[in-house]
């Protein structure tokens, strides 16, 4: 989700549910430790519980980037052995690393060593030409042996070789089987499953096999799943009846970043998808992806774009916040 998930994203996903866990871009940890800290690891208090993720392969390097990471606050650090891209590669670390346990096993360890908060592991299947059972089983058992605190499995091959890090995400076919053993033959492990999920109910599903699941693009792309996750997963009251009400949530958030010299269209590209489904959302992503990128763009875009999506949906606006309820159902 790199290039996705920053902490204006971080920050709207909040909004939609108060107890799901949510994750950083991945940060080279050469970057954290030598890099501009503030501006690759801040965040707001109001996107707690949050995960930094990690890219690299240095033991040392890894274990100094995990405590800046828990001394800025964060709830968890997670060491990305997944990522396919040439980028990653280049910098040995991401998935290339699944030819590597122990490798991997030792830089858990030494994050370990260094911090109290959970250290996690996001990893595929196997590369190119492994054979998916030992290499999972291997890279598995190596992290375990040095005490990580969960598994999270895509699930499914990265090849590292011919295809682009965009058709990693899609070519490779999915096997969900390949998890549920791993859990069943480690089941002290906190497994959790990514790779595909695209509803709560296929969500609630792999919940009776693994721990835990992991929504990446679906929940990008339509943001409003998440706004039933507090009251199906956690018992709890969800923060938004309706997606106009989560739009208002986040507009004080939007307002205050605008002033401190935020562009409009870094904020809004993550609400695109908020109307998935309800009609004038193409209208809505229109106004927003066009008029968002001009100089001096403000609020006033946003106040348009929810205009045509009232039109569309027959509402008066001026009488959107009396009427949500009509957007909710339009988009079920």
């Amino acid at each position: 989700m790199m290039e996705w998930t920053d902490r204006y994203c971080r920050a709207f996903h909040r909004g939609l549910s108060r107890h799901a866990l949510l994750y950083t871009e991945m940060v080279a940890s050469a970057a954290v430790v030598h890099g501009d800290r503030d501006r690759l690891l801040g965040f707001r208090d109001l996107e707690h519980p949050l995960a930094c993720q990690l890219g690299g392969s240095d033991p040392v390097e890894l274990a100094e980037a995990a405590r800046i990471v828990e001394a800025y606050g964060y709830d968890e650090v997670n060491l990305n052995v997944g990522c396919p891209s040439d980028r990653v590669q280049s910098g040995r670390f991401g998935a290339c690393l699944m030819r590597e346990p122990e490798l991997v096993g030792a830089c858990v360890a030494a994050m370990k060593r260094a911090v109290a908060i959970p250290v996690t592991v996001k990893c595929r299947i196997g590369v190119d030409d492994q054979d998916p059972g030992p290499a999972l089983d291997a890279l598995a058992d190596a992290v375990v042996a040095k005490g990580v605190d969960a598994l999270w499995v895509h699930a499914r091959k990265a090849w590292l070789k011919g295809l682009s890090p965009k058709e990693n995400r899609d070519v490779p076919p999915l096997d969900y089987d390949r998890v549920y053993r791993l859990k069943a033959r480690l089941p002290e492990l906190f497994v959790g499953i990514n790779g595909g999920i695209a509803t709560l109910d296929e969500a609630q599903d792999h919940l009776t096999r693994v721990d835990g699941v992991m929504i990446g693009r679906a929940a990008y792309h339509d943001p409003w799943i998440l706004a039933r996750v507090d009251s199906r997963f956690h018992g709890a009251m969800d923060p938004v009846a309706d997606r106009l009400a989560a739009l208002e949530r986040f507009r004080p958030f939007l307002e205050e970043e605008l002033a401190a010299g935020a562009r409009l269209n870094q904020i809004v590209r993550h609400i695109l998808g908020l109307f998935h489904g309800v009609p004038g959302a193409r209208a809505w992503r229109r106004r927003l992806t066009v008029d968002a990128v001009k100089p001096g763009a403000g609020i006033e875009v946003l106040d348009a774009a929810l205009a045509e999506i009232c039109g569309s949906a027959g509402l008066d606006k001026r009488e959107r916040l009396g009427q949500e309820t009509i957007l909710q159902n339009a988009g079920a």
